[in-house]
């Protein structure tokens, strides 16, 4: 009877540990399935603290004083704010330079057009003065291009200056005389470039290329005219 009765007890203990066994396996595979989930809520806090603060998580955090992630805050900003200058100066130069050279065009032709108008067929004409046409359409374009990309400059001017100053203040003085030298020499090179569009403007202005009028259909209408007039109203008396 001992003997059967301690076989019972083993084989319950056995059956107890079994489940014991199960249920932290079961448990285990619980906290196991959460932790992907955890996880994930940790690296999207990170990403989003990464993108604000840009500065990487190899270091820890108490190694880093404010002073010093604010200016390595303030690189990328410098940074940043010397490439939207860079790219906004040559949109600018570019669209100066095609507009100087739209205008130039413009008084070379309308001046071809002026010394042959006696000297080309109807059809010629037709074809110079439609190009004429189509060329003041395009300095009406180049110029609302050069005032788009000013614009553009202009704000990429106000925030290199914001950024440059913000950087002074924070202590990163190199980073902040790079922005302010990459100003001087933008603004060098759009005041030179503006200068010479304004003379080519003026120059247009004096050639009368832009509301300059087409001189075959006045002359023609003229000779029209005079042949309607009765030879007796053209005799001297």
């Amino acid at each position: 009877m001992a003997a059967n009765r301690r076989k019972l007890i083993a084989a319950g203990l056995s059956c107890v540990s079994s489940f014991i066994n199960r249920s932290v396996c079961c448990q285990s595979r619980r906290r196991i399935a959460v932790l992907p989930t955890v996880l994930r809520k940790h690296w999207m806090t990170l990403s989003v603290t990464g993108a604000l603060c840009a500065v990487p998580f190899i270091q820890k955090p108490e190694s880093l004083s404010h002073e010093e992630l604010v200016r390595r805050s303030l690189s990328l900003v410098t940074d940043s704010s010397n490439s939207f200058l860079s790219q906004t100066t040559l949109a600018l130069l570019d669209s100066l330079t095609c507009y100087v050279k739209a205008i130039s065009s413009l008084i070379t032709l309308h001046n071809h057009y002026l010394e042959s108008i006696s000297k080309v067929s109807p059809a010629e004409e037709e074809a110079i003065w439609q190009f004429i046409l189509m060329q003041r359409q395009e300095i009406i374009q180049k110029k609302k291009d050069c005032e788009r990309f000013e614009s553009f400059w202009m704000t990429a001017i106000n925030l290199s200056e914001v950024a440059a100053e913000a950087a002074f203040n924070a202590g990163a003085d190199q980073a902040s005389v790079t922005v302010r030298a990459n100003l001087q020499v933008s603004q060098s090179q759009v005041k030179h470039a503006q200068k010479l569009s304004i003379e080519a403007e003026k120059e247009l202005n004096a050639s009368k290329a832009v509301d300059g009028r087409r001189l075959q259909n006045s002359q023609s209408t003229g000779t029209e005219e005079d042949e309607d007039i009765p030879d007796a109203y053209l005799r001297e008396d």
